[in-house]
Order: structure tokens, then sequence, then C-alpha cells
């Protein structure tokens, strides 16, 4: 990216890594907060999923709050909800009022990154913003990791943490509402809809919602799973961390791999072996460098996935239906990170814990062998129409705006 372009963009950067390690400490934090305050399973993956639930409505009503009021106002009220409603979660210890709250802070946190994205969209250009996406993503990622290894700040039984959020969230709004870059135009876009991107891609479609649905219950009972077995708050931060750092650190030349062979075989091997890798993690009950070596490549297998299945179904749009196509995607993800939650509570109450990897595993197996049967008995697509892959953050709407345009018109 041209150092003058970063410049230009650098208070937006600035306050999504404080956004990042904003949301990467909080979902954890809350993850061991509602186990030790001895909060019920099946509540703990209500409060979880509601996270997601609020990111959906936030990724498909922001738009039209934005038509109203502007980039501006929307950023800053949603800031400020997001600030305060982690403060609730430390006021008020009801799994009901944190169901509440997770449902708020979802939407709010999907808002400020609509926002964020348009406002990166009008800095960029065709040729660079394929750069801008990648240092985005990156930035988030970071933050993301970084953020697990905040729970050895405080105690996650105090109010320290709950604070801390609440001031980086607020200090994230700072160089973004000061930021010169001049407010983007207010455009309606069209969406694919949902019966059009299956027909255009069945593999696609399953594929995201397999792959969301494992990272929605690694995202959010990740942290719950290892405090149940008794780790200690530094080694659930450990844990977490070495999960986010497999998916950021795999996923770039996962995707590289995937732009130059078929996105199925990549796809196929990266499940199999994550299941492979879920199995020997079932086993292991206690914290060692043995575990996060298995878990950050886990991480790397099964975070990486969202990147090289949105590639994937791109790479059956056509050029001019890739950007409202985004949004469906989004869409898909929203209602498969709802259930992830959900159900694995439900599978830990009839299988026990130590069953958590082994859902994983299990869905990562029936995602695998669907790539690779399709890779045996329908041809690769022909190299001419893919896209480029760029790096996404797996549920999280990243790149639902940032796209860059192509040129040559795909025929399926």
């Amino acid at each position: 990216m041209p150092i003058r372009s970063f410049v230009a963009i650098w208070p937006l950067f600035a306050g999504l890594s404080f956004i990042g390690l904003a949301i990467g400490v909080q979902g954890s934090l809350l993850g061991v907060r509602a186990a030790l305050e001895g909060f019920d399973d099946i509540l703990i993956g209500l409060v979880m999923s509601c996270y997601f639930a609020g990111f959906l409505a936030g990724s498909l009503l922001t738009p039209r709050m934005i038509q109203r009021v502007g980039h501006i106002r929307i950023f800053a009220a949603l800031t400020a909800v997001a600030s305060v409603s982690i403060l609730v979660h430390a006021l008020v210890i009801d799994p009901w009022v944190w169901a509440l709250m997770r449902l708020i802070t979802g939407f709010a946190f999907s808002a400020i990154y609509v926002v964020s994205e348009s406002w990166l969209n009008q800095s960029a250009t065709n040729t660079n913003r394929g750069q801008v996406l990648s240092v985005y993503t990156t930035i988030l990622l970071v933050g993301i990791c970084a953020g697990q290894f905040m729970l050895n700040i405080a105690d996650p039984s105090g109010f320290t943490l709950f604070i801390l959020i609440s001031v980086m969230v607020s200090v994230a709004a700072v160089p973004i509402l000061l930021s010169v870059v001049q407010t983007p135009p207010i455009e309606e876009v069209e969406r694919v809809t949902m019966r059009h991107l299956w027909y255009r891609t069945k593999v696609g479609v399953i594929a995201i919602i397999m792959s969301q649905f494992v990272s929605s219950i690694v995202f959010s009972m990740g942290a719950v799973y290892v405090t149940r077995l008794g780790f200690a708050a530094y080694e659930v931060a450990n844990f977490m961390g070495a999960l986010m750092a497999g998916g950021m650190f795999l996923q770039w030349p996962l995707g590289k791999l995937s732009d130059s062979i078929d996105r199925r075989w990549v796809m196929g091997f990266s499940c199999l072996l994550g299941v492979f890798i879920a199995i020997l993690i079932s086993f292991i009950d206690e914290a060692s460098g043995w575990l996060y070596g298995l878990v950050f490549l886990f991480g790397g297998c099964a975070l990486s996935l969202y990147s090289i299945v949105v590639a994937f179904t791109n790479d059956h749009l056509r050029p001019t239906e890739i950007v409202p196509a985004s949004g469906t995607i989004i869409l898909f993800s929203g209602l498969a990170s709802i259930t992830g939650p959900i159900a694995v509570v439900y599978w830990l109450q009839i299988f026990g814990l130590k069953s958590f990897f082994v859902l994983i595993a299990g869905s990562l197996l029936g995602l695998g062998l669907m790539s690779i049967w399709r890779v045996l008995t329908i041809p690769a697509l022909p190299a001419e129409f893919k896209v480029q892959s760029t790096l996404q953050a797996a549920a999280a709407p990243v790149g639902t705006i940032l796209h860059a345009e192509e040129e040559a018109p795909v025929t399926i």
C-alpha cells in the first residue's frame, strides 16, 4: 500500500486496533465469568448466541440507519452504546441481562464495522483495495488474538477488565471521529438472494454455513470449555490466544495455496487435518505446550476456512454479483453462528464435556468429505474465473464492502 494512502487512513486503523482488542478480550472474559458465576450451560449458550444475532441484525439494518442520519452520527452513537453495554455486564450479574447486552453489543460492533468499511472504501482505489482489505483484516485479527492475553491483566471475577474494555471502545472512537477522511456517499446496493446464491454454488453455501458454525463454537464457547476443565485464567488466555494465532498466521499461506490449485482440495484437506487434530485435543485435559501447539494448528485449519470459502463462493459469481452477494454471505454466516453456541450446549449435555471437540471434528469431517467428493466428481473451475483470495475474519462482516472490482465476465 502506498505510504500516502496509509497515512490518510491511519486514524481508522488506529481506532480499529482498539476495537479488535476489545472484541478479543470481551468474548473470552464473558465466557470465563459466566462459568465462574455458575450460569447454567444452556443460558451461557444463549448469551453467546445473542452476540451473533445482534451482529446479523446490525449488518442488515445499519445501511438503512446510515441513510437516515449519516455515518458519523451512527458511529459515534453505537460506539457509546458498545462502551456502556459492557459495563452493564459487571453491574448486573444476570444471564438474561447479559443476553440483552450481548445482543446490543453485537449490533453495535456490526454497525462499527460497516461504517468503518465504508470509510476505508472511500479511501481505497481499485488498484489498492485488496491491500487495504488485507491491512484492515490483519489489524482486526491481531487485535482479537492479542485481546485473549489481556485476561492476564486482572482477575476475571472483578470489575477491572470490564472497565478496560469500555475504555478501549471509547478511545477507539476518537481517532476515527477526528479523521479527515471524507465521509463516503450513501448508496443502496441490491443483494443477491439466498436462493440465487444457492443456485450459483451449493457447495459454497454449505461450506459458509459449516465453517461459521465451527467458528462460532470456538469463539463463543472455547473459553467456557477450558474453564470447565479447570484451567486458570492465564491458561484460558493461552488456549484462546493459540487458537486465534493459528487462524491469523496460517490463513494467508492456505489462501495463497488455494489461489494456485483447486480450492476444494485445500478446503478438504484442511478440514480432515482439523478433524485429526481435534480428536487429539479431546484426549487432553491439562494445559501444556503440547496442547497449545495442537490448538494453534487446529486454529489454522478451522479458522482459516472462512476466507477460502468466501473466495470459492465468489469464484462462482459474476463480477457484478460479488458485492451484492456479500450481504447474503453474511446472512448465511450469521444464521449459522447463532446456532453454534446453543447446539454445542445441548451436545455437551448429552455426550459430556470431553465431546466438545468431537462435535467440531464431526462438522469438519462432513465439510471435508463433501469438498473432496466434489473434486473427484465435478471438474475444477477454469483458472481465469478465480478471484484473488483475501484475508477474512470469521464470524464478522469483514470485507462486506471492500471488494476489488473484477474486469472479466464469468459464465457459469
